[in-house]
């Protein structure tokens, strides 16, 4: 049970409660504004500030808002299975939060990694619940304990995009108790987080807002949680049902179904006022915590900026320690830093490299290293031949600052103005960043027109492609373009926001060219930007270039991997192809090169045909802001990448347990069970191209005398032990999994444990792992109760597909 708020806190909460009228609380049960709750005065209250997350304190403005520190992908974070680095990434967080006084992070997000093509996995730990809880609860202890809230989300059954405000996630009782309530479950008691937000689908027919079972009669009862139960943003959409079943808090605000009915229904008595009291003491429990209740907080605390060097090393470090080799012929890696001959470094990720994924979870960050930029400033300019590869975006980014500026005064950014009906001039300013929210509010709220230009900064005429980024109508004019186009919104909530469209031409351009672009007001918020890109190529012209140089090379570093287009909120990938040419790409340089080390800048498993080809794969996440340096770093032995894989790469579509995110008629059903990721994968006869679990590093291993050495009452087991030598010629951590065979067929192998054990050359360890006794257990349907698992084999192994009796 989680531990209950003190008595005397408690009832001072009471009396403030019992001291407000009807009116006062229903406004402060619905949020303020975008990202904030109401203050009330009159009870010492302030208001609450709540930012997105969970790989940066983003602050309320989506684009073009303060610089934040962008950190590595969640899935990234994760390959490290190292409880003490989510525990430092909670800290950092938290300070960046101080930094900007917002009093709750939203995030992490634990949903699962069911299918391999849900569009919003970067932003999730794994597949396994064990290792999602376990960090999980690492993260939210490094934030809470600095007393910045936490958001555990999304609660529940939200593992993928299509349809998701809409679809009824269908699985049986067993399966989500033992899957996907299983690491909600454990982080509620473990780490306590002081809020859970509700998700968007249904779950088994019963809107996540408004479902008592899981809100309240297992969440708050029946785990005794006692925190806020906090909707995701737009979510609700009755009040009666939501409102009576433990939703305690309707984001976004001031406008919500509670604001404009509430009051009404507890008039009629429709609603008692009791509900609005529990949920308005959970509000104030989590003011006290935050430090916007009671004594005021002091936000003077001094951080360090996200330019400085201990950010640079702690997410330089973060990053690469969480890098999985998967491949590694001949100990091509690590390269050596002071080695001689030429490296080509091909691909159009190393340019322009992936730091982030799509959708609410975008941070500005103060910079983004590419992972050429990252290589050259490792092992010298002069050693690389960089060729550009094929092309991999089909949405186009918004223009880079350092190739636009204002066009009158001459400053990096673009100039903006919003007209009204008749033309009139309301606002004329500059925006650092080439993008804006419009979201009808502040200096836009009047706008009939927006209109957005910028001098183009190239260094001589060239083409480039040229345009804008966001749904509407638009007239786009420049010297030598002039068109009128139409951008639609995709479909689904947040279609102009998460993931808006773009349109460009390939122009010719000369420094200072003016690019102007307009467009009306929609009835629907979005996200504009102008787009100034490098113009396409063709793949067979970039492709002669990429063998020429991999010819001229001792070594070719291939870099490759997807775009936001695959890696968004709001919308599920169709395939795990990398896209466009790039498995043509890495095929013609590898059948070139000397030596090919390729590696793979995408948060999520993708094909890769053409590793039997290669010498090396590096699979390197979304970075953040330090990619660069952390390939570099990863790459060179720097830092050891001693990552595992934290979900189960197929060897083609199609391939695994559960693979479609798409709903039939409005449902989507978890046929598959219990038997999710490595779980289902370990009983199925085709093998995937690599486990969860799985990573090389650079050390070698020799394990011998697994041996159980603690059991419970029950003699399940407690403890295992394994004995680790390091026998190669790097040190190295060696990840220990231990997982459990049930002895009835229809209970899956599951992960029960793990243990971290760094070893240097020659030395010889004993690795001690913790089983898990919540994962030792099963859901009795009938008994409404958990049943201890007592039968079964005990499994030791370096992945979920090397598994090991412990006799």
């Amino acid at each position: 049970m989680i531990r209950s708020a003190d008595t005397a806190g408690s009832a001072g909460r009471t009396a403030a409660v019992r001291s407000l009228s009807l009116e006062q609380k229903v406004r402060l049960l619905s949020g303020a504004a975008q990202f904030a709750l109401a203050g009330e005065p009159s009870i010492g209250l302030e208001p609450i500030v709540l930012s997105d997350g969970p790989t940066g304190v983003r602050g309320e403005v989506v684009v073009g808002g303060r610089q934040s520190c962008l950190l590595p992908n969640a899935s990234l974070l994760a390959q490290t299975w190292d409880e003490a680095a989510l525990t430092e990434v909670g800290d950092i967080l938290a300070e960046e939060a101080i930094d900007q006084r917002t009093h709750v992070v939203l995030g992490p997000t634990i949903n699962l990694h069911r299918s391999p093509l849900g569009g919003r996995l970067f932003e999730a730990f794994s597949e396994d619940p064990l290792l999602t809880a376990r960090l999980a609860s690492s993260y939210v202890a490094g934030l809470q304990q600095r007393g910045i809230g936490a958001s555990l989300k999304h609660f529940l059954g939200n593992e993928s995009e299509t349809e998701r405000t809409t679809v009824d996630v269908r699985m049986d009782e067993e399966t989500m108790r033992e899957v996907y309530l299983a690491p909600f479950e454990m982080v509620l008691a473990d780490a306590n987080p002081w809020t859970l937000m509700a998700s968007y689908n249904l779950v088994n027919g019963t809107s996540a807002t408004e479902h008592h079972e899981l809100l309240q009669t297992i969440a708050k009862d029946q785990w005794g949680y006692d925190g806020v139960v906090v909707s995701d943003w737009f979510a609700v959409s009755r009040t009666v049902e939501s409102v009576t079943a433990g939703l305690d808090l309707v984001m976004p605000g001031p406008d919500t179904p509670w604001s404009r009915e509430l009051v009404e229904r507890v008039h009629d008595g429709v609603v008692a006022e009791a509900h609005l009291d529990d949920h308005l003491e959970r509000l104030l429990l989590l003011a006290e915590r935050t430090g916007a209740l009671g004594a005021p907080r002091a936000w003077s605390e001094q951080v360090p900026a996200p330019t400085s060097a201990q950010r640079r090393e702690q997410l330089t470090r973060l990053a690469a320690s969480g890098m999985v080799v998967l491949r590694n012929e001949d100990q091509v890696l690590p390269l050596p830093v002071d080695g001689e001959g030429a490296i080509a470094l091909i691909g159009r990720h190393a340019t322009d490299t992936i730091v982030q994924g799509g959708g609410s979870a975008r941070v500005r960050e103060p910079y983004a290293v590419s992972i050429a930029d990252g290589l050259a400033e490792t092992l010298g300019e002069d050693r690389l031949l960089v060729v550009d590869g094929v092309e991999t975006r089909q949405t186009l980014p918004v223009a880079p600052p350092e190739l636009v500026s204002h066009p009158l005064t001459g400053e990096q950014g673009i100039r903006v103005r919003a007209l009204d009906a008749d033309g009139e001039v309301l606002h004329d300013g500059r925006l650092e960043v080439a993008e804006l929210e419009d979201s009808r509010t502040g200096w836009l709220e009047h706008a009939y027109t927006i209109e957005l230009s910028a001098a183009i900064q190239v260094p001589e005429p060239r083409d480039v492609q040229l345009g804008v980024r966001g749904p509407g109508e638009w007239s786009i004019s420049a010297p030598s373009l002039k068109e009128t186009v139409t951008i639609p919104f995709h479909d689904g909530p947040g279609g102009g926001f998460f993931r808006p469209r773009s349109h460009a031409r390939t122009v010719r351009v000369s420094p200072g060219d003016v690019l102007t672009a307009r467009t009306t007001r929609t009835s629907l918020a979005r996200i504009l930007g102008l787009v100034v890109s490098p113009a396409r190529r063709a793949s067979a012209s970039v492709l002669t270039e990429a063998t020429t140089a991999a010819a001229r090379a001792e070594l070719a570093v291939v870099v490759v991997g997807l775009t936001p287009d695959q890696e968004t909120e709001g919308q599920d990938k169709t395939t795990l192809r990398l896209p466009g040419d790039q498995d043509a790409l890495v095929a013609a340089v590898a059948a070139t090169a000397k030596r090919t080390v390729v590696v793979v800048n995408a948060a999520t498993p993708v094909l890769m045909p053409w590793e039997d080809q290669v010498d090396a794969i590096l699979i390197a996440g979304m970075p953040g802001q330090e990619a660069g340096r952390a390939v570099a770093a990863a790459l060179t032995g720097e830092v050891l990448p001693e990552g595992r894989l934290v979900t189960t790469y197929p060897r083609h579509d199609g391939q695994g347990p559960a693979w479609s995110t798409t709903p039939s008629d409005g449902v989507l059903t978890y046929a598959e069970g219990r038997h999710v990721g490595y779980r289902g994968w370990i009983r199925d006869e085709e093998r995937p191209a690599h486990w969860f679990g799985e990573g090389l590093g650079y050390a070698r291993w020799s394990w011998r005398d697994p041996r159980v050495t603690g059991r419970d009452e029950l003699s399940r087991p407690q403890s295992v032990e394994v004995t680790v030598e390091n026998t190669g010629a790097h040190s190295g951590i060696e990840t220990v999994q231990v997982y459990v065979e049930p002895a009835d067929p229809q209970l899956p192998t599951r992960l029960v444990g793990w243990a971290r054990v760094e070893v240097a050359p020659g030395e010889t360890v004993t690795a001690e792992v913790m089983c898990e006794p919540r994962m030792l257990r099963s859901w009795n349907r009938d008994e409404q109760a958990w049943d201890p698992l007592v039968e079964g084999r005990v499994l030791v192994g370096r992945h979920s597909g090397d598994l090991r009796p412990v006799l």
